[in-house]
C-alpha cells in the first residue's frame, strides 16, 4: 500500500511553541501551564488518574488564526515588518494637515492593497491549515472505553493511556505501547518511511507477558502502569518500565509503535497510548524550521538603510534651506503671506519642513517593491512547478517549489552537499560479478564485441526471478555440471541472512530484506537454483537443484557495524553442522584458516577489481563444527546472551571464539546503480564553479567507489587524501600533511611560482608547528604529554584561505565520521576548512544527521558562500533544513526529506537545470528587476529635490498627486514585472550548454553595493535632465498665441509626461527577452498614462469633485504645444543617448560570456550547415561501460564492502517467534547510458599546461593560442578576464575536405583539437572551438591520420553539451595559421 502524500504532509510543518499555546483551548482541563516533566506515569483505563498530569491531547493543530483572531493577529505580524511599519508611519504623518502635502490616499492606498494581499494569502494558506488539520484529527480509531466494548474516536479525542486496536494497513494515532497482536509470541510488522525513511519493514515485539491479552474482555481488566522517560524526539531509543501484578518489565523501542507508521501483514494488534498528539516523536522531530532570507534580501534590507538616512539627508538639506529661505526672503512676505499658525518662527517652519520632504520623498523606498518581489518569486516558482524537463515519467512526479522565497539564491550556489544512496545512486542494488574458489564471473563484456545476451534461467528454474539479470553463461553451465564450490557458494547465499520470504501462489516468491544488499544476494542464489522459501524460528526452508531442503537453524550471529559480518550456523538433513559467514573483506579474510593463502591472494585481487569498478563487495566463508565444539560453544553463547550486565560484548566475543579458522569460498560483487545522468551533472555542476561534498552514512570504501563512478574522483587527480585519524592530534596532522602535500604538487607543477610559494609554504611549516627538515619525532614522540599539551595549548593557524584558494591541481579529500568529529571542534574548525575547501571534491562517510547539519554550517560560517542540501531521507533532514537551500529527492526513501526541503523533484539529475536555468534565470531577473526598480523611482523622486530649490523650499510637489499616487501602481508597475518574470539573457539550452554563464551569481556581479550605485547615479542624472530641460525651454516658451508656457501645471504635465517616456524606453532597452506580455505592458502602460491622466484632467471629474482635482484642462492644454514635445524628446535623447552609448562601448570593449554566446549563436544560426551523421552511434560504438560503472582504471587498493548498517533479524528470527513478512518486489531500472565522455571532458577542463611553441623542425602550427582563454576555463570570464572578446570571423575560409591528424606521442591526457586542410595567411585569424573541448596544449598537426576517431566538431558538441562552436579572434600570429569552419574535426588521441 502506498502512503498517501497529503497523509504525511499535515504533521511536518509543526512549530512546536505555537503548537503547545494553541493546544490549551482545546485539551479542556490542560489550560493551566505544564511543567516540565522529568518522568511519564501512565495508567491503562485509567483516565481520571492520567488526567491529573494534564497531558497533551491527541488533537493536532497547525493552523495559525480563526475567524476572531486572524485581523488583528494577522495586522499584528504584517506590522513587524519594518517596511510596513515605516510606511504606517507615513500615513499617520500625512494625516496632520500641518506637515502633510500630499493627500493620505497616496499613501493609504498602496498600503492597503499591500496588506490586503498578504492577508489574502495568509488566509489561504491558514485555511488548508485547518482543512488537513480536520482531516488528520477526524480520522477514526477503536478505542477501549467502559469495560470490554470497542468504540469509534475520533484522533482527536484519544487520550494518554487509552488502548486502541490497529487493523491492517492502518496509520498509527499515538505512540502506543504495544501490548499484543494476532501474530504469534505479539509480533507485528510496521512501516516507518515517515520516520526514517525506510521501506524496508521492521518488527515490532509486545512484551510477553501481555501478548497473550489479545480479546478485548482481559485488555479491559488490564490496568499495568508505565513510567518512562518524558517526551523526546529520538526516534530509537525508548526506555521505560511496566508494573503490572507487582512484578516490572524493561520496555525498550521494539516494544513500541510510533505515529506516523503504518501497520501492515498484521491482521489486528493493541496498543496503549504513551504520547500524544504534540508530544508524539514524530511531532517532537517537525522542529522548528529556519527562516531562510536570500543574500539579496539582506542586501536590499541594507540598502533601504541606507536610502533612509539618505532621504534623511535631503530632507535636512531642504529643512535648512526652507529655515534659510524664511529668515532671509520669507520675511519681506509677512504682510500678506503670513505663517500659517502653529508657526511663529523660521526654525519651526523649518521642523515641519523636514517632516513634509520625508512624506515627499517617501517614494524612493516604494512599498510596491515588496509586493513585486513576491509577485515576481511566485511567478519563479510556478515556472518550476510547470517545468516538464523536469517531470518523470517513471515516478509520474513533477518538480516542485515549496518555498518562494529562495527562487534567485539557486542562481548563486558555490557548495552543494549531497547524500549518496538514494540521492547519487537508485539504492537498488544487482548482483553483478562473483568469485567462487579463485574463479572469477561475470566479466563478459568485451569493449568492442557485441553486447551479451541475458540470461534465460525459466528452462533451468521454474522458481526463478524473471527480473534478475545475468550475462556470464559460465557460471550458470558451473552450477549445471554439480561443482561444489559453486554449489556451497549458493547454498550460503539461501541460508546466510535475515530475509523473509512469502509465496503469495505456488512458485510466486517474494522477498523482503532488511537491506537491498541482502536482497539481491538472495535472488542471485534463487535464479542458480539454491532458492530460500520460508523459515521458521527454528529451520531453513530451501529448493536446491529442484530437491527441498530443510536446514535446522541453531544460531545467527547477527550483524552490527563493528563486527561487520553476520553467520549462520545449520545443521544439515544428514547431520552434518556448518558455520556460514558472510562479512567485509577486510575482516573476513584474517579470520581464514592458514591453508587458504593462494586462494586469497587471488580472491583480494578479484575483490581489488570489483572495487575499481564501484562495485559493493563482500567476502565469503564457511566452519564445519563437531558436535563437541557447537555443544561447547552453545553453552557459552547461551550464558552470554542471558547476562544481565555487558550482554553485547559478552556476545561479540562468543561470536568472535566461534568465527576463526574459517575457509574461504569466494566474494561476490553488487552494484548499487547510479541515477540516470549523474555523472553528467556532476561534471556540468563542476564547470559551473560548484563544488560538490557527499556526505554519507556508508562506509569509506563504499563511498569511495561510487564517487569514483560518478566521476567526483577520476584517477587524473593530482592526489586524493584520505583522513582517518582517531585522536585530535592525529587529524589536526593529517590535515596539515595533506596541505603540505598541496603546496608541493604546487611547486612541483610550475617552478615558476617557486618564489610566490616560498612564503606560503613557510607558513605552512609553522602551521604544522616545526620547521622544514623537521620529521614528525618534533612533536614529541607523537605520544608524549608535554608534546600533546604544546600541541593544543598554541595550536598555529593555517595558511590564509586565499592563498589556499590558488593551489592549482586538482585534490580531493575522504574522511571519516571519528575524524570529522575531531575536525568540526572549535580549535580545529579552520584547519579542516582551509584544507577542504581547497580540494575539488569532499567526501564524509560515516557521517551522523547532525554532523552532516555541522559540515554545512562550518561551510556557512567561514567561506560566506550559499550552500545547497540535498538528500532523500529522513536522516538527511538536518542538513536540508541547515542549508541556504535544501532540495528533497522524492525516492525510495520516503518523503521526510521533501517536505522539510524548500524544492523537491525526483531525480539527481533534475539539480543542474534547477540552478543553470532557473536558479541562473532568477537571479538575473531579481537583479535586473532592481536595478531598474531603483533607477527609476530615483528619477521620479529627485525631482523633487531640484523642484525645492525654486519653490522657496516649500514642500511643494511638482507632479499632480495622482501622478504620485499611481506611478508606481499603475504607470511604471506591470512593465518591470514583465520583465522580472520572463526576461532572459539566453535560452535554456544555453545555459545548460555554457555552464560559466552560472558564474556571475556566484561572483553577485549582477546586482551590488556597485551596481546599485550606478543606478542611483542614473537616476539622478535623469532627474536632473527631468527637471532642468523643461525648466530651461518653458523659462521664456510662449503658445502659438503668445500666452507664457511658464506655468506650474504646465512644466508639471510637461515633466511627468517625459518621465514616463524615459522609464519606458529605459526598460524596453534593459529587456532582453520580449514576450506578449512585455508589449502589453511596457505600450499597454505608456497608453495608460495618457488615457488616465486625460481623464482626470478633464471637466467632467472637476464639476463632480471641484476640491479634488486642480489640474483641470492642464493636460489638453499642454500637450497641443509643439514645443512640449519638441522638449520631451530633448530630455528623452539627453537621458538615453548616453547610455545607449556606454552600453554600446561596454559591449564592444568589454562583453559578457552572455553578450558573446548571443552574439555567436546569431552568428551561427546564419552560417550553419546542416551537420553529418551523429556521433552518438559512433561513440557508443567504442565500448564504454554502462553508466554507475567505472571502467577498468589503475590506482591504489580499495575495498569495496558494504552491506546492512544495522542490527538485523537475527535475533527475533532465533527466539522462537514466526517471522512471516509480505514484500514488495523490487524494482528494476532500464539500461544505464554511457558516460566514459567524462573522462576526458573533466581532464580538460584543469589543464594548465603552457601554450606549445614550434620546435625545430616541427613546424606545426597551434590552433589554440595561449592567450585566448577558452569558455570553461577554470579562470572566470566574467569575473576575472570580462576583457576578453570572442568573436565570430565572418570572412574565414572554409574547408571543404577535413581531415584527421595523427596523435601526438608527448601529450599524458587526450586533446582534442580543430584543424583544416586549407592554409590562412600569416595575419589571418584563427578560429577556435568553444568550451571545454579546446585544449591550451592542443596542437594541430598535419598529414593522415595514424589512428583514433574523427568526428566533426558540430556532432562532438551535440554529443556532450550540445555545445556550438564559437570563434575567438587571435590577432595576427608569426606562424601560420589554420583555418577552421563550423563543420571542423576533432582528433581523439
Amino acid at each position: 500500500m502506498t502512503v498517501p502524500k497529503e497523509i504525511p504532509e499535515k504533521w511536518f510543518p509543526i512549530v512546536l511553541p505555537k503548537q503547545r499555546k494553541k493546544q490549551k483551548g482545546l485539551d479542556g482541563g490542560n489550560s493551566k501551564k505544564r511543567r516540565t516533566e522529568e518522568e511519564r506515569r501512565v495508567r491503562a483505563n485509567d483516565r481520571e488518574y492520567n488526567e491529573k498530569f494534564q497531558y497533551a491531547s491527541n488533537c493536532i493543530m497547525t493552523s495559525k488564526y480563526n475567524i476572531i483572531t486572524f485581523l488583528p493577529v494577522n495586522l499584528f505580524e504584517q506590522f513587524q515588518e519594518v517596511a510596513n511599519t515605516y510606511f504606517l508611519f507615513l500615513l499617520i504623518l500625512q494625516l496632520i494637515p500641518q506637515i502633510s502635502s500630499l493627500s493620505w490616499f497616496t499613501t493609504i492606498v498602496p498600503l492597503a492593497l499591500v496588506l490586503s494581499i498578504t492577508a489574502v494569502k495568509d488566509a489561504t494558506d491558514d485555511y488548508f491549515r485547518h482543512k488537513s488539520d480536520n482531516q488528520v484529527n477526524n480520522r477514526q480509531s477503536q478505542v477501549l472505553i467502559r469495560g470490554s466494548s470497542l468504540q469509534k474516536e475520533k484522533w482527536m479525542n484519544v487520550r494518554v493511556g487509552d488502548i486502541i486496536k490497529l487493523e491492517n494497513n492502518q496509520f498509527v494515532a499515538a505512540d502506543l505501547l504495544l501490548l499484543s497482536s494476532s501474530e504469534p509470541h505479539g509480533l507485528c510488522y510496521i512501516e516507518t518511511a515517515e520516520l526514517d525513511g525506510e521501506t524496508n519493514l521492521k518488527v515490532r515485539q509486545s512484551v510477553s507477558v501481555t501478548s497473550a491479552l489479545g480479546d478485548p474482555n482481559n485488555l479491559a481488566l488490564f490496568n499495568g502502569e508505565v513510567v518512562c522517560e518524558p517526551p523526546n524526539n529520538k526516534l530509537d531509543r525508548f526506555c521505560g518500565t511496566l508494573y503490572w501484578r507487582e512484578r516490572k518489565y524493561n520496555l525498550t523501542n521494539q516494544n513500541m509503535l510510533l505515529r506516523g507508521c503504518v501497520l501492515r501483514n498484521t491482521e489486528t494488534c493493541y496498543g496503549l497510548v504513551i504520547f500524544a498528539g504534540p508530544d508524539t516523536k514524530l511531532m517532537q522531530n517537525s522542529g522548528r524550521t529556519k527562516f531562510k532570507r536570500t543574500s539579496i534580501d539582506r542586501l536590499m534590507n541594507t540598502l533601504v538603510l541606507w536610502i533612509f538616512g539618505f532621504l534623511v539627508c535631503m530632507g535636512v538639506i531642504l529643512a535648512v534651506g526652507n529655515a534659510v529661505w524664511e529668515r532671509e526672503v520669507g520675511s519681506l512676505f509677512q504682510i500678506y503671506l503670513p505663517w500659517d499658525p502653529p508657526v511663529d518662527n523660521f526654525v519651526f517652519s523649518a521642523f515641519l519642513s523636514f517632516w513634509s520632504y520625508v512624506i515627499i520623498l517617501n517614494t524612493v523606498v516604494p512599498i510596491s517593491l515588496y509586493v513585486s518581489v513576491e509577485v515576481i518569486r511566485l511567478g519563479h516558482s510556478y515556472f518550476i512547478n510547470w517545468d516538464q524537463k523536469m517531470f518523470c515519467s517513471q515516478c509520474n512526479t513533477a518538480a516542485e517549489a515549496r518555498t518562494t522565497t529562495l527562487n534567485e539564491e539557486l542562481g548563486q550556489v558555490e557548495y552543494i552537499f549531497s547524500d549518496k544512496t538514494g540521492t547519487l545512486t537508485q539504492n537498488i542494488m544487482t548482483f553483478n560479478k562473483c568469485s567462487i574458489n579463485g574463479q572469477t564471473y561475470g566479466e563478459v563484456t568485451e569493449p568492442l564485441g557485441p553486447q551479451p545476451k541475458k540470461l534465460d534461467f525459466a528452462p533451468f528454474n521454474r522458481l526463478a526471478d524473471p527480473n534478475f539479470s545475468f550475462y556470464d553463461e559460465t557460471l550458470l553451465e558451473s552450477v549445471k555440471v554439480g561443482d561444489s564450490h559453486t554449489h556451497e557458494f549458493f547454498r550460503l547465499l539461501s541460508l546466510c541472512h535475515t530475509v523473509m520470504s512469502e509465496e503469495k501462489s505456488e512458485g510466486e516468491l517474494v522477498y523482503k530484506a532488511q537491506s537491498p544488499d541482502e536482497g539481491a544476494l538472495v535472488t542471485a542464489a534463487r535464479n542458480f537454483g539454491f532458492v530460500f522459501r520460508s523459515r521458521t524460528p527454528g529451520t531453513i526452508t530451501t529448493t536446491e537443484m529442484g530437491r527441498p531442503v530443510t536446514y535446522t537453524l541453531l544460531a545467527i550471529l547477527d550483524f552490527n557495524n563493528i563486527r561487520k559480518r553476520m553467520s549462520v550456523i545449520v545443521r544439515n538433513p544428514e547431520g552434518r553442522i556448518r558455520l556460514y559467514c558472510k562479512g567485509a573483506d577486510i575482516v573476513l579474510l584474517e579470520r581464514l584458516h592458514p591453508c587458504n593463502q593462494k586462494l586469497m591472494n587471488v580472491t583480494s585481487d578479484h575483490l581489488h577489481d570489483y572495487a575499481a569498478d564501484g562495485l559493493r563487495t563482500l567476502a565469503l566463508a564457511y566452519r564445519d563444527l563437531s558436535e563437541d565444539e557447537w555443544e561447547a560453544w552453545s553453552e557459552s553463547h547461551r550464558c552470554a546472551d542471558k547476562a544481565t550486565d555487558c550482554r553485547e560484548d559478552r556476545l561479540a566475543a562468543t561470536y568472535e571464539q566461534i568465527e576463526q579458522d574459517m575457509m574461504l569460498l569466494g566474494a561476490t560483487a553488487i552494484e548499487d546503480k547510479l541515477q540516470e545522468g549523474v555523472p553528467e551533472t556532476i561534471a556540468v555542476l563542476s564547470l559551473a564553479n560548484i563544488k560538490i561534498w557527499v556526505l554519507t552514512g556508508d562506509k569509506q570504501e563504499t563511498a569511495v567507489n561510487i564517487g569514483y563512478s560518478c566521476k567526483m574522483l577520476t584517477d587524473d587527480m593530482t592526489e586524493v587524501f584520505i583522513i582517518s585519524g582517531h585522536t585530535v592530534q592525529s587529524v589536526r596532522q593529517e590535515l596539515r600533511r595533506a596541505r603540505e602535500r598541496m603546496i608541493e604538487h604546487s611547486r612541483t607543477r610550475d617552478g615558476v611560482k617557486e618564489e610566490r610559494m616560498e612564503g606560503w609554504g613557510e607558513a605552512c611549516y609553522m602551521g604544522n608547528g616545526f620547521k622544514e627538515g623537521q620529521g614528525s619525532d618534533g612533536i614529541g614522540g607523537g605520544g608524549g604529554a608535554g608534546g600533546e599539551k604544546q600541541l593544543q595549548c598554541s595550536p598555529p593557524p593555517p595558511p590564509p584561505s586565499h592563498l589556499m584558494d590558488n593551489i592549482p591541481g586538482e585534490f580531493a579529500l575522504v574522511i571519516n565520521g571519528h575524524s570529522l568529529a575531531h575536525a568540526l571542534e572549535a580549535d580545529m574548525e579552520m584547519e579542516f576548512v582551509s584544507t577542504a575547501c581547497t580540494c575539488k571534491a569532499v567526501i564524509c562517510c560515516r557521517v551522523t544527521p547532525l554532523q552532516k547539519a555541522q559540515v554545512v554550517e562550518l561551510i556557512k560560517k567561514h567561506k560566506k558562500a550559499v550552500t545547497l542540501a540535498i538528500g532523500d531521507g529522513a536522516n538527511d533532514v538536518s542538513m536540508i533544513k541547515s542549508a541556504h537551500i535544501g532540495v528533497g529527492i522524492s525516492g525510495q526513501e520516503g518523503i521526510q526529506a521533501v517536505l522539510a526541503s524548500d524544492y523537491s523533484f525526483s531525480q539527481f539529475r533534475f539539480l543542474q537545470r534547477l540552478l543553470l536555468v532557473h536558479g541562473r534565470w532568477s537571479y538575473l531577473r531579481m537583479c535586473r528587476f532592481l536595478c531598474y526598480f531603483f533607477y527609476k523611482n530615483f528619477a521620479f523622486t529627485m525631482v523633487h529635490f531640484w523642484f525645492g530649490f525654486f519653490c522657496g523650499f516649500s514642500a511643494q510637489t511638482v507632479y499632480d498627486q495622482y501622478f504620485i499616487t499611481l506611478y508606481n501602481i499603475v504607470y511604471t508597475s506591470l512593465p518591470v514585472l514583465a520583465m522580472g518574470i520572463f526576461d532572459q539573457d539566453v535560452p535554456d539550452q544555453r545555459s545548460l550548454e555554457y555552464p560559466k554563464l552560472y558564474e556571475p551569481g556566484q561572483l553577485n556581479l549582477l546586482f551590488n553595493k556597485k551596481e546599485f550605485f550606478i543606478c542611483i547615479a542614473q537616476g539622478i542624472y535623469t532627474s536632473v535632465v527631468l527637471f532642468f530641460v523643461p525648466y530651461a525651454i518653458m523659462c521664456g516658451a510662449t503658445q502659438s498665441t503668445g500666452v507664457p508656457l511658464a506655468d506650474y501645471q504646465t512644466f508639471a504635465v510637461t515633466t511627468a509626461t517625459a518621465l514616463v517616456i524615459v522609464v519606458s524606453v529605459q526598460i524596453a532597452l534593459d529587456t532582453g527577452f520580449w514576450t506578449v506580455f512585455n508589449h502589453v505592458f511596457v505600450w499597454g502602460s505608456l497608453g495608460s498614462y495618457f488615457t488616465i491622466m486625460l481623464a482626470l484632467h478633464s471637466q467632467t471629474l472637476f464639476r463632480i469633485f471641484p476640491n479634488q482635482f486642480h489640474f483641470v484642462g492642464s493636460a489638453q492644454s499642454t500637450l497641443l504645444q509643439p514645443v512640449v514635445w519638441l522638449t520631451i524628446a530633448l530630455a528623452t535623447a539627453i537621458c538615453i543617448v548616453p547610455v545607449l552609448a556606454i552600453r554600446f562601448l561596454k559591449l564592444d570593449l568589454k562583453p559578457q560570456l552572455s553578450d558573446t554566446v548571443r552574439h555567436t549563436q546569431l552568428v551561427l544560426q546564419k552560417k550553419r550547415k546542416p551537420l553529418g551523421c551523429s556521433v552518438g552511434a559512433a561513440w557508443r560504438g567504442t565500448g564504454s561501460m554502462s553508466e554507475g560503472r567505472l571502467g577498468a582504471r589503475g590506482g591504489s587498493r580499495r575495498s569495496g564492502y558494504a552491506f546492512a548498517h544495522q542490527e538485523g533479524f537475527g535475533e527475533l528470527i532465533t527466539s522462537g517467534k514466526n517471522m512471516r513478512l509480505s514484500s514488495l518486489a523490487l524494482a528494476t531500472f532500464a539500461s544505464r547510458h554511457s558516460s566514459s565522455w567524462i573522462d576526458t571532458l573533466r581532464r580538460k577542463k584543469h589543464t594548465h599546461t603552457p601554450p606549445s611553441t614550434s620546435e625545430e623542425g616541427s613546424p606545426a602550427p597551434s590552433c589554440v593560442s595561449g592567450s585566448v582563454p577558452t569558455l570553461s576555463n577554470s579562470s572566470s570570464v566574467l569575473g576575472g578576464s570580462q576583457d576578453t572578446t570572442i568573436e565570430e570571423e565572418t570572412g574565414t575560409t572554409l574547408a571543404q575536405d577535413p581531415q584527421t591528424v595523427p596523435a601526438s606521442s608527448s601529450q599524458t591526457a587526450p586533446t582534442l583539437a580543430t584543424h583544416s586542410e586549407a592554409e590562412q595567411p600569416q595575419d589571418s585569424p584563427q578560429t577556435l572551438s568553444a568550451g571545454v573541448l579546446t585544449s591550451k596544449s592542443g596542437r594541430c598537426h598535419e598529414g593522415d591520420s595514424s589512428g583514433g576517431w574523427m568526428f566533426t566538431l558540430g556532432t562532438m558538441q551535440e554529443a556532450l553539451f550540445g555545445w556550438r562552436s564559437i570563434a575567438a579572434r587571435t590577432g595576427p600570429s608569426n606562424s601560420p595559421g589554420v583555418a577552421c569552419d563550423a563543420k571542423e574535426t576533432i582528433h581523439i588521441e
